[in-house]
């Protein structure tokens, strides 16, 4: 018995040596991290941007979301339609099982309790983020005067692709059949493109090419797919379940190389990512 005891009192103590050595074994905690083996860690492409409309609040698992955003490993993805609390569980899961180490940053537009959870006097904050593997500085955050039918804006901050600083803008406009409202909030963001000589700008814009109101940011850049601008005789890529051209990588002074749209099944709109030219 005695024995018994004592081996028991080793076998405990083991156990809390090796917590304590590898940490928490579900994602999120920070000592999962720190004990992933080096040859883990994978490389980001530091040429390639990423857009991704989440489809809040369908109800997804954030992991899932992770390993799609991993599979292309961006130096910079921009997400819409984004709850913090989902955009901070990414994270985490992209660092501690794809070896993915992000900064963050975020323009948030509302509160909203209906789609990100939270408790009625504290719900959780919706919105934009950018994630970056460079750091990130000068964040501007800024809501559109009419956001339609739900508060709209966007966010910008600079940062390094490909060896190179860039001001990436990341935007949500508004709804389908509020062509009038899209028209001013693209007023609004262009003004802010035009300041700038190289800019990149990721986002939902809730228009296909030759809509009229996306006339001021095809004055300014041009789309990631040289197919796609606003001639209705373009042959964009849908990036949508609904066959429709919405989301956007539009470049001012920056050279695209190579850009793929792929459909999930972890939201309604597709990934689009691009890979620049870094000269």
């Amino acid at each position: 018995m005695v024995l018994g005891r004592s081996t028991r009192l080793l076998a405990g103590a083991l156990i809390v040596a090796c917590t304590v050595l590898v940490g928490p074994s579900a994602p999120g905690g920070a000592p999962f991290a720190r004990s992933l083996p080096v040859e883990a860690v994978r490389d980001v492409v530091p040429n390639r941007v990423m857009t991704w409309n989440l489809c809040n609040p369908c109800e997804e698992s954030d992991a899932d979301r992770a390993a799609e955003i991993a599979a292309y490993a961006p130096q910079v993805v921009g997400v819409q339609e984004a709850c913090v609390r989902d955009v901070e569980r990414i994270r985490d899961y992209l660092e501690n099982l794809h070896g993915l180490v992000y900064h963050v940053e975020y323009g948030t537009v509302l509160q909203s309790w209906s789609r990100c959870g939270g408790v009625p006097w504290n719900p959780g904050a919706y919105g934009q983020a950018v994630l970056s593997v460079a750091p990130m500085k000068d964040l501007v955050s800024v809501e559109y005067p009419d956001g339609g039918s739900e508060d709209r804006g966007y966010m910008a901050v600079t940062t390094t692709v490909g060896g190179r600083s860039v001001r990436v803008f990341n935007t949500h406009l508004a709804q389908r059949r509020q062509e009038a409202v899209r028209a001013e909030q693209v007023g609004v963001l262009a003004a802010a493109v035009a300041r700038h000589d190289r800019a990149i700008v990721l986002g939902d814009f809730n228009a296909v090419p030759d809509a009229p109101e996306l006339a001021g940011m095809w004055a300014l850049a041009a789309d990631t797919d040289p197919q796609c601008h606003p001639s209705p005789t373009g042959t964009c890529k849908p990036t949508t379940d609904w066959q429709s051209k919405f989301d956007y990588v539009f470049l001012r002074g920056v050279v695209p190389l190579r850009h793929r749209v792929q459909p999930t099944p972890h939201s309604d709109h597709h990934l689009l990512h691009t890979d620049l030219d870094a000269a």
